[in-house]
């Protein structure tokens, strides 16, 4: 049986492969297992949680089966309401619940839809956890009953102390900045434009009329052709991009040209690095991110530490390490002084007060970094397990590497759910790039074929 979490919570079709039932067992599994501790600090004597969720209209029934699942199994909840993953987050710390639900796909499209747990403090679970969920759904228990079952009740409140305390996080007036911010349609349609215009700044929002339905349709951190529009039409000086459950910050400077997760980071960094904010002056990113980002780093004295792709294992890379920025290319950044994961609003707030601090444009700023073109090719209808002991392919990945010397790089990687294998060349051209990720493609492809 395949492993039921993935590398972000469960995902799935919503009422196909993500139904009721699931929602409602695994909550009652998350409950068994992260609910046996801080009961005792609530008044009622049970366990806490909090559950919020994204606009998708799949939500409205998801989240009424997490909340069964959760009250069944004995915990009390808050209702959250619609609101962005890293509010969850926060006020799963906030209140001490036990844990937090967050319903949402994130970027997927409106079908899908997802459950991500939090455990007390706000922090993503590990993987050793997750099995344990998935292992006490096969296990007999006793359900509580009469005044042991859990209490629900709502929380209005809640997107108005998680915009309180995003506010706290940054000092910096934006006065003087005309910023367009692109909701999605999503968790963040209400939250960010606040944010923003009490930080000080003019603020355009677009796609910020979810209707359960339009949730990141052609609109988002997925899609920034509207964004960069927008920002020209207006002559803006930004543009932000988040995605369904605003835990992603993309950038779009003054003249619409795209600045990504990466090229943010080297603008955090350096800031955080001058004010003698960057713990043990390093940044974390994954293997994913641009050689161009390496090399900036570089030239300016700071350290970048590799994770495999997938923004929980910055985090605990960062927790295990006590560094205090990380994220990865597509806008998931944490800055762990402020939040217990990625919080799409709060990079926002930090890279628009670089800009006010310095007086210095998004475009200047980012130069700092020179992307490297990047070619990431998809093989399917390979045999993934079988790449470790493939040395045909191995030495072409060896050739290649060579070829490019110290201005590229080759990473060669199976996927973790589909029959793929991926082949990712950064190179001083577009054009070297897409020859030397097709010739290890090529190899990978002769070398390893199902067929």
């Amino acid at each position: 049986m395949p492993r039921l979490f993935g590398t972000d919570g469960i995902r799935g079709l919503a009422n196909r492969e993500l139904t009721a039932a699931l929602a409602t067992s695994v909550s009652s599994g998350a409950a068994r297992v992260l609910g046996v501790t801080g009961a005792e600090h609530t008044p009622s004597g049970r366990p806490l949680a909090v559950v919020g969720r994204d606009t998708r209209a799949s939500g409205e029934f998801l989240e009424a089966a997490v909340i069964a699942g959760l009250a069944s199994a004995g915990v009390d909840v808050l209702r959250l309401g619609v609101i962005p993953t890293p509010g969850v987050a926060f006020l799963t710390a906030h209140t001490g619940a036990s844990l937090g639900v967050m319903l949402s796909a994130s970027h997927n499209p409106m079908p899908d839809n997802g459950i991500k747990f939090f455990a007390a403090g706000g922090h993503k679970l590990p993987d050793e956890v997750e099995d344990h969920i998935e292992a006490v759904l096969d296990q007999p228990w006793s359900p509580p009953v009469g005044d042991d079952i859990g209490r629900v009740r709502d929380m209005p409140e809640a997107s108005a102390l998680y915009a309180e305390h995003l506010l706290a996080s940054e000092p910096t007036s934006l006065t003087g900045l005309k910023v367009v911010v692109d909701c999605a349609h999503g968790a963040a349609s209400v939250v960010a434009p606040e944010v923003l215009r009490r930080a000080g700044a003019e603020v355009l929002a677009i796609h910020a009329s979810p209707d359960g339905l339009n949730i990141n349709f052609g609109c988002g951190s997925t899609h920034l052709e509207d964004l960069q529009a927008a920002v020209l039409e207006h002559e803006a000086d930004v543009g932000i991009a988040h995605d369904g459950d605003a835990d992603r910050c993309l950038a779009v400077d003054a003249t619409g040209a795209v600045i990504d997760g990466d090229q943010i980071m080297a603008v955090l960094a350096i800031a955080m690095r001058d004010q003698q904010r960057l713990n043990h002056n390093t940044l974390v990113a994954t293997v994913m991110s641009n050689l161009g980002l390496r090399q900036a780093m570089a030239e300016q004295g700071i350290s970048v530490v590799d994770t495999a792709v997938g923004d929980r294992y910055v985090l605990e890379h960062m927790r295990a390490n006590g560094f205090n920025l990380g994220g990865e290319q597509s806008g998931h950044l944490i800055s762990s002084d402020y939040a217990t994961t990625g919080d799409g609003v709060l990079t926002a707030l930090a890279l628009l007060a670089q800009m006010s601090r310095t007086g210095v444009s998004l475009a200047e700023l980012a130069g700092v970094m020179t992307r490297l073109p990047q070619v990431l090719i998809n093989v399917d209808g390979v045999d993934r397990t079988a790449l470790a002991e493939a040395d045909q392919v191995h030495q072409e990945v060896a050739n290649v590497t060579a070829d490019l010397g110290t201005g590229g790089r080759v990473l060669l990687r199976p996927s973790g759910t589909e029959p793929l294998i991926r082949v990712m060349v950064e190179a001083p051209t577009q054009a070297q790039a897409q020859t030397c990720a097709e010739r290890i493609a090529l190899a990978v492809r002769q070398h390893l074929s199902l067929a």
